[in-house]
């Protein structure tokens, strides 16, 4: 038989070209389809709502919210506001006392703080008596407004010449704070506020943080505290300053400053009791920051152990004069030029607020030249004042006095520092007995 080679190539072949057929024309129809196709989905929805595209597309990922910042302020403390005779004299108007010419050189370095802290050294002559300087002080009260005027938001007011005009001197100098919204610490007119600190309030990074201060001097020149009147003055007693620290951080204060009136006059090194009280507060992590004044010399800024967190806590030992008639003619140099302290606190949204660091500015006073009180730096920059009397080498030689005394762990500052914010509101807690 013969065989058809046509047939018999055929056969087996033909379902093959036939699939291939249907697999091309299937594949045309999905192409034109297109069914992952926005439109073609659009066009014709899934009928039971779900989105096909929306089921396989990761979605727009949602932002990580933006951390909120750190509230960033500054604290500067001055040293002794002591208004000897000659220093009275010189702030005598035809009217009155001005003591703002005698300090408005110095202006921007005490309004750019955040919350300045000065040490009114001495009291007020109470209504109805006459100013007085050296040995029982009794200031104008022009002072404190003054004060105020200056850029100082509190003081503290415990110091061994608290009570030089005796009870009534207390008083005065309370009461006229009072009225011209300046905070104090270190005094007081009834037990309440003797135990309360002194609060300030700063409005920073959208936090309200609370500044509590607490304040104590190490005696009144003999003079005692009157039986009728024990609160007038606090003395130091570190259990008692850590127990109204802790109240008030327990009340909500996030910082709390210690303003001790304490040391060894004209003497730059601390004594054993200051070493001593300072690190009794440091180790009882209640305290942020120690403020020392009394001295009338600068003595060093240190950082000890503990301290809130056990983070540390800095101290000030001693701030020398701000304004006062001491130097050569009467004392030892030191005597004539203070050291001004900016502390830099930080404090996160969600965390504790911490000292970052302790600066320091030499302000020397011009006895000669008005008793005018300068920030060296601006001195030595050469900025020359009408009337200055010391010389730029003299500046230099003072600069350099401070320097060597506070030590290595503070810094130099050689600017004014700027608000970061609104001033503090000063909180009476206590009223006025």
């Amino acid at each position: 038989m013969t065989q058809r080679r046509g047939a018999a190539t055929r056969g087996p072949w033909v379902p093959i070209a036939v699939a291939v057929i249907i697999l091309a024309t299937v594949l045309a129809a999905l192409l034109a389809l297109r069914p992952w196709n926005v439109s073609a989905r659009e066009a014709a929805p899934d009928p039971l709502g779900v989105d096909p595209v929306a089921a396989v597309v990761d979605p727009t990922p949602i932002p990580s919210p933006t951390p909120a910042p750190d509230a960033v302020f500054t604290i500067v403390a001055g040293g002794d506001v002591l208004p000897h005779d000659t220093v009275i004299r010189n702030a005598k108007t035809a009217t009155g006392y001005d003591f703002v010419p005698l300090m408005a050189p110095v202006q921007d370095w005490i309004s750019g703080g955040d919350l300045a802290i000065c040490n009114l050294e001495v009291p007020l002559a109470p209504p109805g008596t006459s100013p007085s300087g050296y040995p029982s002080f009794g200031a104008p009260a022009e002072l404190v407004p003054n004060l105020v005027a200056l850029g100082w938001d509190g003081c503290a007011t415990g110091t061994n010449h608290s009570l030089d005009r005796r009870y009534a001197g207390v008083v005065a100098t309370l009461d006229a704070a009072d009225a011209a919204g300046l905070g104090h610490a270190g005094s007081a007119r009834s037990t309440e506020e003797s135990n309360a600190p002194q609060l300030y309030v700063l409005e920073r990074a959208g936090q309200t943080i609370t500044i509590a201060q607490v304040g104590a001097t190490y005696g009144t020149n003999g003079i005692p505290v009157p039986a009728d009147a024990p609160w007038a003055v606090n003395l130091i007693d570190p259990d008692r300053l850590i127990a109204q620290a802790a109240a008030a951080r327990a009340d909500g204060a996030d910082f709390v400053i210690a303003s001790l009136h304490f040391g060894i006059e004209y003497h730059s090194s601390p004594s054993d009791d200051q070493v001593r009280i300072a690190q009794a507060l440091a180790d009882s992590g209640q305290v942020d920051l120690l403020i020392g004044t009394h001295a009338h010399v600068p003595q060093p800024m240190a950082k000890l152990s503990g301290g809130p967190g056990g983070e540390g806590m800095w101290v000030a030992y001693g701030l020398g004069n701000f304004l006062s008639n001491q130097d050569t003619h009467c004392c030892i140099a030191q005597t004539n030029t203070g050291a001004v302290m900016t502390a830099t606190v930080v404090k996160p949204a969600d965390g504790p607020a911490r000292v970052r660091g302790l600066e320091w500015t030499a302000f020397p006073v011009d006895r000669l030249g008005g008793q005018r009180v300068y920030a060296a730096p601006d001195l030595l920059d050469g900025d020359v004042p009408e009337g200055l009397r010391i010389t730029a080498s003299e500046v230099e030689a003072r600069r350099r006095r401070v320097a060597e005394v506070i030590g290595s762990e503070a810094t130099e500052r050689t600017t004014p520092p700027v608000p970061t914010g609104p001033p503090p509101t000063v909180v009476r807690t206590v009223p006025a007995a």
